[in-house]
Order: structure tokens, then sequence, then C-alpha cells
């Protein structure tokens, strides 16, 4: 297929890229300045050139594709719900360029956005409240489109995709250690984030474009989830810092803007997907990662 790829030179897409032409599918990647231009062409990957607020570049990409993958998103969390507008007004484009067409159309969404507290699954609505409310306003809007003959699946990513490259929560959380001199979590810590490698999350995007059903949620989730506490002492071993628990009257003065997804429990369950998609992941888990991997390279 000819796969039209937001995203496509992020931590994610990039994975997702070599995932897709490792098995034979043909690239268009969304390019917003001349250096991921430059990147995509050296690997052989058609360009277009535009960025998500480019509607009219996307509905035409997505118009001319055989499918499209959605990876691409403005992480800017301070200002979280301007970038989840503006992913909602790239999906209704290209949403509406596929219509009638039944091409697969895989939107990532996330596991954040699943109410607290508990373990939740590919069938779990989202929060009703917040951002999750907003984001969750997104995965509808996709999956109404299965109603004009498009193959919408959604893809939610945990917490923590980890992996080198990994410019993510994980990264922000080490940052702000280094500059609090202090590995923190709030209250007892017991919060637990869900997590998965990138090349585990890029295997699923590829299965659900080969063989997932029209309107199904996916969850590319390996660990349900991990301790906020052990990230915190994994961080603070690392960097040989104090680990402490901070209040939660008192985490937006120590995390900023973090404080929310810092006391986030959403906890996620992945076997619908493994059961649907054959999906298993493979590489390392999250603490493993941080203990071998490149996190804390100068």
């Amino acid at each position: 297929m000819r796969v039209f790829v937001t995203g496509a030179t992020g931590f994610v897409g990039t994975q997702v890229v070599r995932q897709l032409t490792a098995n034979g599918h043909q690239i268009e990647g969304l390019a917003r300045s001349d250096t991921s231009a430059a990147i995509l062409e050296a690997a052989g990957i058609a360009v277009v050139r535009g960025d998500l607020t480019d509607l009219d570049t996307l509905a035409s990409a997505a118009r001319s594709a055989d499918a499209v993958i959605h990876t691409g998103f403005i992480h800017d969390f301070s200002n979280f719900a301007a970038s989840i507008a503006i992913d909602r007004r790239a999906v209704e484009a290209m949403g509406a360029a596929l219509a009638g067409s039944g091409r697969p159309f895989i939107v990532t969404s996330g596991t954040g956005l699943m109410p607290s507290g508990q373990v939740s699954n590919e069938d779990t609505p989202a929060t009703t409240t917040g951002h999750g409310a907003l984001r969750g306003a997104t995965e509808g809007i996709a999956l109404m489109l299965v109603e004009q003959n498009v193959r919408v699946g959604i893809m939610r990513l945990p917490n923590s995709v980890h992996g080198d490259g990994d410019h993510g929560f994980v990264p922000m959380l080490i940052a702000t250690a280094r500059q609090k001199g202090v590995a923190g979590y709030v209250d007892d810590g017991a919060n637990c984030w869900p997590a998965v490698h990138v090349t585990d999350a890029a295997r699923a995007y590829l299965l659900a474009l080969e063989h997932g059903e029209a309107g199904a949620r996916h969850h590319a989730v390996a660990e349900q989830g991990v301790p906020f506490r052990d990230i915190a002492h994994m961080i603070g071993r690392r960097l040989s810092l104090p680990v402490t628990s901070i209040p939660r009257e008192e985490a937006a003065a120590h995390f900023g803007w973090m404080a929310n997804f810092a006391s986030l429990d959403a906890r996620a369950s992945s076997q619908l997907t493994r059961e649907r998609l054959g999906w298993e992941p493979s590489g390392p888990e999250l603490l493993e990662d941080m203990e071998n991997g490149r996190y804390f390279d100068d």
C-alpha cells in the first residue's frame, strides 16, 4: 500500500515508517521543515511538504493514498488544549478526504485520557473531564467515520513510549530532577504509568493497518503500569540525587505543567489488542531501558 504518514520524522513516526517499509509498503511522509524533508528523502521516502495546520495539504495527501497513519501531534503540553484542537481539525480534514473509500485510517490517541485510578482496556471510553475529554472527542470524531466507509482504527499510546531518542515525559522528569536537585514523586508515588518500547509500538501500527477492524481501539501497551515512585528512584539513583515525596499541594511548584501527568494513575491493559492483532511486545521494559539505554547520557 501507499501510506501517507504524518509525524513521519518524529520519535514514533520514524519507527512506524521503518516497519512499513520493511514490510513492503510505500510511504509518503509529511514534512514541515527542510530538515525533516531531507531526512525523508535520504531514506527514500516521498515528501509531502506542510504541517498539521495545512488542512488542504492533509486532505489532498490522504485522498491520493491507499491508507493514512496519523502519528503527528504538536507536543506543546503547556498549551495542550490548543494542540488537541489542531489535531482534531487535522483528523476531520483527512477523514473527510477518505470518506466512502473503505481505506484504513489509523489515528493516534493516548491511554492518559482514560479515567484515573483503574485499569482501562480498549473498550473503555475516555474520561468526560479535562484534557482527556477533549482528546476523547477526537477519538469520537474519528470513529464516526466508520459510518462513512472509512476503516478507522484508534491507536492509544501509553504515558511512556520509550527508547533511544525519546524526548517525552521521562526525559522531562530527568531534566526536572537535575534542575531541582531531587527526584520527586507525588504523595506515595503509587500511581502507575503504562509503558511500551517504541519499536513495539510501531509494530502495533503495522498490524492495525494490515489486520485491524473498522472502529477498533488498540492499546500499544507492554506494561500495564509502572509505579511512578519506581521511575523516581531510578532517576535518583542514576543521578545520585535524593528521592522524596512531593505533597500533592506542592506538585505544581515542583513539576510545573507536568504536575497532572506526574500524579496520573492511568493503568491500561492491552489484552484485547494482543488477541485481535496477534501483537506481542518484545522490547525492553521501561526501567530496564532507563538503566541500559541513553536516558542519562550527558
